[in-house]
């Protein structure tokens, strides 16, 4: 009878890595990865190509006037009105950002760091609200600042995040009497 040792020194065993197969299949999969980003890419790209005859954003006054509002917080993305998921990427509006808004009389000034800021005059203001999601970002019933505004011909819906949530109510109350009072005072003249 052979003893265990013996029985252990007899056997060899197998290999358990095939290290070519494996390197082969991490090869691939970085290739793979490669692709879709570079398809998700150029689906960026061509959406800008489509958007380009949305006109050039316009800038803020160098004196827009004192501030009404002022708000920090996140810029989530612009859309075309009513379509949460139609994001517009030309002129950098599709670029989650940081940002600073300054409501004054002139209009709305969006400062963002490491994207193109743009100015919304308060002629152009059509609606604010609050929503839960825009263009792939959804947060609780309410979690959204959504600014409606107009740029050439295209309604566009713009949605913000504050860092203090519970602010938000007042900016959709003073945008919304902005635009009231404009409305009201424009069909009396």
């Amino acid at each position: 009878m052979t003893t265990l040792v013996e029985l252990a020194a007899e056997k060899e065993s197998a290999d358990v890595t095939d290290w070519a197969a494996r390197l082969g299949w991490v090869v691939g999969l970085l290739l793979f990865i490669a692709l879709v980003y570079w398809l998700m890419r150029e689906g960026w790209k061509w959406r800008g190509t489509l958007q380009s005859d949305l006109p050039e954003l316009p800038s803020a006054p160098s004196d827009p006037g004192p501030a009404r509002l002022e708000l920090s917080g996140r810029y989530h993305g612009s859309t075309t009105a009513g379509q949460w998921l139609d994001r517009i990427v030309a002129h950098g509006l599709g670029t989650r950002s940081r940002v600073e808004l300054t409501l004054t009389d002139a209009g709305l000034d969006v400062v963002r760091p490491g994207a193109a800021d743009f100015f919304i005059p308060a002629d152009r203001l059509r609606e604010a609200r609050l929503d839960k999601g825009i263009a792939g970002k959804v947060l609780a019933e309410g979690g959204l600042l959504i600014v409606t505004w107009e740029h050439g011909e295209k309604l566009i819906d713009s949605g913000f995040r504050s860092d203090h949530a519970a602010e938000q109510a007042e900016w959709v109350e003073t945008i919304n009497t902005m635009i009231n009072t404009a409305t009201t005072e424009g069909t009396a003249r």
